[in-house]
């Protein structure tokens, strides 16, 4: 079994040391994946409900540093040639997909091919009203951003007439290395978030869920994907507990629910200067343990 960490780009973790640091100790230590979040702005008050906590309210402050995950994962890149680099999760429906294809091929280029692609459909309502965006029919204006950058990722010259996104005759180079290779994880535990992945995934990345939650969700998930043609074995399955309480025992109860990676959600130290060794500590917390499963 693998370990990813989420720690980088919010709070302690959007520090340019603390990210150098923590992604060259990550990957000597043997964590697989560095996930990075996203969201452009925050409200001190919303109404819409975050998914992920009873009070529905963000558990991020309002006034935290939040980097852009694609300049944070670009510059981790810098320090590292193994490890994976992802989003975990990038909101779609918030980018224009000509310039995030643009955006992923030159990061996945940089990394030497080392990208994932996270992505979500949003839940804070007054972000989309923010940037100008319909919160209506993000699911559908997801899909076929995807399916935009998929072709603009692999055809030398694409053109595109779609519900929300036309154009004839565009080239966009550079082509990420790994093409229509380029892997994409759809986030969110809902079903029409499962019928996402069994549609048009590579991978799932699952939140706040305990092994027996997982459990429930990947059978449902793979039952979706022998639906639609799809062998379960190719779906790659990452399961953040997030608040769940977890022990290192518990890596064993998520394996045979069928999870390939446990990510840990957490913060860098205050003290620069501890970062390694807060990344040691948690790497021979899970990462040995995990890696005799």
């Amino acid at each position: 079994m693998k370990v990813g960490l989420f720690a980088l780009s919010i709070g302690t973790g959007a520090r340019p040391l603390t990210i150098q640091r923590t992604a060259e100790a990550a990957e000597r230590t043997g964590i697989s994946t560095l996930w990075v979040g996203e969201h452009v702005v925050l409200f001190d008050r919303h109404a819409s409900r975050y998914p992920y906590s009873q009070s529905g309210q963000f558990a991020v402050p309002s006034d935290s540093d939040w980097l852009d995950p694609f300049v944070t994962l670009t510059y981790a890149a810098a320090f590292t040639s193994r490890i994976r680099l992802a989003t975990g999760i990038c909101l779609l429906p918030e980018h224009h997909p000509l310039v995030l294809a643009k955006q992923i091929a030159s990061l996945d280029r940089l990394s030497g091919g080392r990208f994932t692609f996270g992505v979500g459909v949003g839940w804070l309502a007054e972000e989309f009203a923010a940037l100008g965006l319909p919160f209506e029919r993000r699911a559908q204006r997801a899909v076929e951003y995807l399916n935009v950058m998929r072709k603009l990722w692999t055809e030398e010259v694409t053109t595109f007439d779609g519900e929300f996104v036309k154009f004839e005759g565009a080239r966009s180079f550079p082509k990420p290395p790994q093409g229509a290779r380029l892997p994409v994880f759809f986030g969110g535990e809902s079903a029409p978030a499962l019928k996402r992945v069994a549609e048009h995934g590579n991978g799932w990345h699952g939140f706040n869920l305990d092994p027996d939650e997982a459990r429930a969700k990947i059978a449902k998930l793979h039952a979706m994907l022998r639906e639609n043609g799809r062998d379960p074995k190719e779906i790659e399955v990452a399961i953040s507990p997030y608040n769940k309480r977890i022990t290192p025992d518990g890596l064993k109860r998520y394996r045979d629910a069928g999870v390939d990676e446990v990510v840990i959600v957490t913060a860098p130290p205050q003290d620069e200067s501890q970062v390694t060794a807060w990344v040691e500590r948690l790497a021979e917390k899970w990462v040995q343990p995990a890696s005799k499963l």
